[in-house]
């Protein structure tokens, strides 16, 4: 199958007179819909989705602001699939990449921790995580640590493993740590790659300041203050590259650049990292000279809500409060191109987020997996209504569910064999498995005596070559040495005969005009 990235992104009504908001996929590439699920209006950092892979479809989240609902989509249907009832609204969701457990804040500081892979719903754990709102949580890269941002201004981790110990449920749960260098609410955060607590985390707040720490250590490497206040982020891959935008109406998005190259040029050219040198180390950006402040600075327009980076690290992503999503060319800062299909509905764009084309988008492609019509469906990971109360009952009780990937009645041990080989392909591989021994040995010395002969032929072709090269320079030499030699040493004789006649005369007149 073709890979294709597509833009997953959430809009909400901007006013209570607004209709309701839907979460749709866009072709990066074109800006065409792909697919659209109604009937949501998720705000700022409550969607989430675990993507379709291998044999098995994937599913999106959506919480409502409104009320302690849950909306569960799956990309093979248009509607929602199942609406879970939760203990309280949420403010902020957050699914790891394995799709294994689904995290919420409130409005209160509390996190809830459900287990979503294995289709039991079981509230592992909740907990008054912070004494003021949850603005957003994210999951390190390999599911091993929570992060919470909140309008306290604290950002904490938590090890989900402990989370989920037996041993710790009876006692409130303990940080790994706490980031607590921001004086604002955190408005949002950015894991780096890397497991945990080997990577590196960026977090925004109101306080105009972006920073950036360090999990292993648990200190504060960098901070990068800006003229206004910061609302969203976005990092590459590579970690090179940041983009922080503000919130004002005018949509400002700051580049900063983490890696430069040293001012010393004895060293060659060689690259640096910026900043890193803990609490201390402070670098403002926007206050350098206006011609390298425009090269750094993206003008939008419009109040900025969300940012993503492509799958490819070459196009930004830009969600605005007019509805509006905007793809830049990152090295450029180039517009490529407006989607607007939100712009006149009253809808502002809450969720930005990349994807490849889901092999199970609903309108697209057909759910066999053979690909065949009549073919079993892929089947869409499972998940059931969330427990609203902790059961320790159910908790014991629980039994470990795997759903296997559905394989073809040729396959054998690990090897797939669901794909089957043209007649072609099968006679080519017949031919080259039964061939005789000596049926190889007498291609490769046809083989081997073919090449003697190019080598030979070549030979004699340079040999030819060389053999009138050598002419040509023996012609040169005889003309040389028979010819233009003798008469130059023939004008170096002449020339002192003439001389001394010429003097004789010169005397001659002289005496003469002494005598008169």
């Amino acid at each position: 199958m073709h890979l294709q990235e597509t833009i997953l992104c959430a809009t909400g009504p901007v006013s209570a007179n607004s209709g309701p908001g839907a979460i749709s996929l866009h072709d990066i590439q074109t800006g065409s819909a792909l697919a659209s699920f109604k009937q949501t209006s998720a705000g700022p950092h409550s969607t989430s989705f675990f993507a379709s892979r291998g044999n098995q479809g994937g599913f999106i989240l959506a919480a409502q602001p409104d009320k302690s609902i849950l909306n569960v989509y799956s990309f093979q249907k248009d509607q929602i699939t199942l609406k879970i009832v939760l203990p309280e609204k949420l403010c902020c969701i957050e699914v790891d990449r394995q799709g294994d457990y689904c995290a919420g804040g409130t409005a209160t500081g509390r996190i809830y921790l459900w287990e979503a892979s294995l289709a039991s719903g079981i509230l592992y754990n909740s907990w008054d995580a912070h004494y003021r709102q949850i603005n957003v949580l994210k999951f390190t890269p390999d599911g091993a640590a929570l992060l919470s941002g909140s309008d306290d201004s604290g950002v904490s981790v938590w090890s989900v493993s402990r989370l989920l110990d037996d041993q710790f449920q009876n006692e409130p749960p303990t940080p790994y740590c706490t980031l607590s260098d921001h004086t604002l609410p955190v408005t949002d955060i950015v894991c780096g790659t890397g497991p945990f607590p080997s990577c590196r985390v960026l977090t925004s707040s109101v306080d105009h300041s972006v920073k950036l720490w360090d999990l292993s250590s648990r200190s504060l490497l960098t901070t990068f203050q800006f003229p206004k206040a910061i609302s969203c982020i976005a990092w590459d891959s590579t970690e090179r590259t940041l983009f922080a935008a503000s919130p004002g109406p005018e949509g400002s998005i700051h580049q900063v650049n983490l890696f430069r190259r040293r001012p010393d040029h004895s060293a060659g050219g060689s690259i640096e990292a910026v900043g890193g040198a803990g609490v201390a180390d402070v670098i403002r950006v926007g206050e350098d000279d206006p011609s390298t402040r425009r090269k750094r600075l993206i003008a939008v327009g419009h109040s900025i809500t969300a940012l993503c980076i492509s799958l490819t690290a070459s196009n930004l992503l830009v969600g605005t409060s007019a509805g509006i999503i905007l793809v830049y060319d990152i090295p450029s800062h180039q517009l490529l191109r407006s989607i607007s299909s939100y712009k006149d509905k009253g809808l502002r764009i809450n969720y930005l987020a990349t994807l490849l084309k889901p092999p199970d988008l609903i309108g697209h492609i057909s759910l066999s997996l053979g690909g065949a019509s009549g073919g079993e469906a892929m089947p869409v990971k499972p998940v059931l209504p969330f427990q609203r109360m902790r059961d320790v009952k159910t908790r014991d009780a629980h039994e470990v569910s795997i759903l296997l990937p559905v394989q073809s009645k040729t396959s054998f041990g690990h090897v797939d064999l669901s794909h089957s080989p043209t007649s072609s392909e099968l006679l080519q591989d017949h031919a080259f498995f039964v061939q005789t021994p000596s049926a190889t040995a007498a291609g490769n010395a046809q083989s081997l005596q073919g090449r003697v002969t190019s080598l030979e032929a070549e030979v004699a072709h340079l040999r030819e070559q060389l053999g009138k090269a050598k002419g040509v320079n023996d012609v040169m030499w005889e003309t040389v040495v028979q010819k233009v030699i003798p008469l130059a040493q023939g004008k170096e004789k002449s020339r002192p005969v003439s001389a001394n006649h010429e003097d004789d005369g010169d005397s001659d007149r002289k005496k003469k005009r002494g005598r008169n």
